[in-house]
């Protein structure tokens, strides 16, 4: 199985963000520990004064806890692609679909 790509990130302030594309060789989407609410969020978000990921990688979506997405298989992502963007304050991934 092939890991679906980030196609776009509008998460400018991310350190695995370069002009609106996804760095990190993998992200992982799903709920944060600990939130009461279930949220498609991007686990992978992070800020630093440093960039990271590799800058001649897409990223790709290596893990999905939104068992109730109808893209998602076995916690497994099977779009062909995703965006990640903003709801309200958060981000996450906009594809994410209830079943």
């Amino acid at each position: 199985m092939e890991m679906p790509v980030v196609n776009e990130c509008a998460a400018e302030n991310c350190a695995y963000n370069r002009d609106r594309a996804c760095h990190a060789l993998a992200i992982t989407v799903g709920d944060r520990a600990g939130v009461v609410v279930r949220h498609a969020h991007c686990d992978t978000f992070t800020t630093s004064s440093n960039k990271g990921g590799d800058p001649s990688a897409t990223g790709r979506v290596g893990a999905c806890k939104m068992s109730d997405c109808r893209h998602n298989t076995e916690l497994e992502c099977r779009a062909a692609g995703i965006t990640v963007g903003y709801r309200q304050t958060e981000v996450e991934c906009l594809t994410y679909t209830p079943a």
